[in-house]
């Protein structure tokens, strides 16, 4: 089976490309820095070419509101147009678990156009809804800094491990589309605050996390759930944070 990649060179995309590629399939890389831009329509027909499956990993350069909506607007409407020319039969895409429930977040709000016009098109699909990755911490620290602190709500998060991101991905591209949303996180249900923590320590960064429960989230007030799935029987990654944290520091 050929499996187009879309994002193919980036952090699951190089992941996703090595364990299809055990699996006997196809794959192809597919990413502006090999030809293939969904944005502009470059190169997609060449690439979608014989595809059975696309699966979209890509991610904006930008994370200002109005970029970033119009990279995931264009982006999909193109795929969708070329997949249905070419007979695409599994539309597969990663979004984020709490997209609806953060309509202040500009990346959450791009996030859902994304998936709306998955759901509208005629192409077969599934959306894998996935919680933020251990390696995305980072990020959140560096967003959430208050001087010479970092101010952070005690909501709670379900982070995952990229890898089980990545196989969970795989399971989704080989199984028949779900036409509908498939919740991920990680296996423990922690405080985004005490995590962050753990994180810092790791790194041997000596700055104070403040708890603060009103503090923004990417310009979004948190409830206790926003970040982890709320549905019944969500799929889990295996790898606990303890154990990452070991592993990477």
């Amino acid at each position: 089976m050929k499996i187009v990649i879309i994002g193919g060179t980036g952090l699951i995309g190089k992941k996703l490309v090595t364990k299809l590629h055990a699996h006997g399939h196809k794959v192809l890389a597919a990413s502006p820095g090999t030809g293939v831009n969904a944005v502009t329509g470059e190169g997609l027909a060449h690439a979608l070419t014989g595809a059975q499956v696309v699966i979209d990993v890509a991610n904006s350069p930008s994370w200002e509101d109005q970029a970033v909506l119009a990279f995931f607007e264009a982006s999909t409407r193109n795929l969708l147009a070329a997949e249905a020319e070419a007979g695409v039969t599994h539309h597969v895409a990663l979004s984020i678990v709490g997209t609806d429930r953060l309509p202040q977040n500009g990346y959450f709000r791009a996030k859902m156009a994304q998936e709306a016009l998955i759901k509208a098109s005629s192409i077969p699909y599934t959306i894998l809804r996935s919680t933020q990755f251990f390696e995305f911490l980072n990020g959140i620290a560096q967003s959430s800094v208050d001087g010479q602190a970092i101010r952070l709500s005690s909501a709670f998060i379900q982070p995952i491990f990229s890898d089980d991101v990545a196989q969970a991905l795989v399971d989704v591209t080989l199984s028949a589309p779900a036409n509908g949303m498939v919740d991920l996180a990680g296996p423990e249900r922690l405080r985004l605050d005490e995590l962050v923590r753990q994180y810092l320590s790791a790194i041997k960064d000596t700055r104070q996390v403040i708890t603060d429960i009103k503090a923004p989230y990417f310009g979004a007030e948190l409830s206790e759930d926003s970040l982890v799935p709320i549905g019944a029987n969500p799929r889990l990654g295996s790898t606990r944070f303890a154990d990452w944290l070991v592993k990477s520091f």
